[in-house]
């Protein structure tokens, strides 16, 4: 399943090659692979590569959020194409209980294309996810750009807005089965349990 990131995030066509996402099976999780332009800015974190890094988001990265919109319990994963990566469990807008997950990660650098290829624990995804949204910031200053696969519609933007990744209602319908299959159930997971 591929998804292109072609606007910003308050709906606004990109002026580069579409960043792609893919998600399609893995052993014990779901591969997300990305590919696109490589801008190089910002610098790379000061953080090991295939490491987790706080903070990603002020770096040049490409998140996935997968929701389930019942509880708003979700998961975001971040990836920079200089190979660190985050994983945020979040149980409410913005709520993060856990977080810098251990996760196997892989980027390489081609000019100026960047690809990367992670695997996501099955045990990170709350259960029901029903929908998702994709995003991409790179840029510094006021070079900063920040991407959406579902951005806010230009006609609900209201003067001053910036972007949030967080918000929730403008996720559009998502579910692993169409990937993993329609038989497929998502295996249990402690990491969940409690919350609501």
């Amino acid at each position: 399943m591929e998804f292109a990131i072609r606007h910003t995030w308050d709906s606004n066509p990109v002026k580069h090659e579409p960043i792609r996402v893919v998600f399609s099976p893995g052993q014990g999780g779901m591969r997300m692979q990305v590919f696109g332009p490589f801008f190089n800015d910002p610098p790379a974190p000061a953080g090991p590569p295939s490491q987790p890094f706080p903070g990603l988001w002020d770096y040049e990265v490409v998140e996935s959020f997968f929701l389930d919109s019942t509880t708003q319990n979700y998961l975001e994963v971040e990836l920079c194409p200089h190979g660190q990566h985050l994983i945020l469990l979040l149980s409410g807008v913005g709520q993060a209980f856990l977080q810098q997950l251990p996760m196997v990660f892989q980027t390489t650098i081609t000019g100026g294309q960047w690809t990367g290829e992670a695997l996501i624990p099955w045990s990170y995804f709350p259960p029901n996810i029903n929908k998702m949204n994709s995003y991409a910031i790179h840029g510094s200053g006021e070079k900063r750009t920040y991407e959406a696969l579902y951005p806010i519609p230009k006609e609900e933007i209201v003067e001053g807005q910036r972007p949030n990744f967080h918000r929730l209602e403008y996720f559009q319908d998502f579910r692993l089965q169409s990937i993993m299959g329609e038989d497929w159930i998502q295996p249990e997971s402690d990491l969940w349990l409690g919350k609501p």
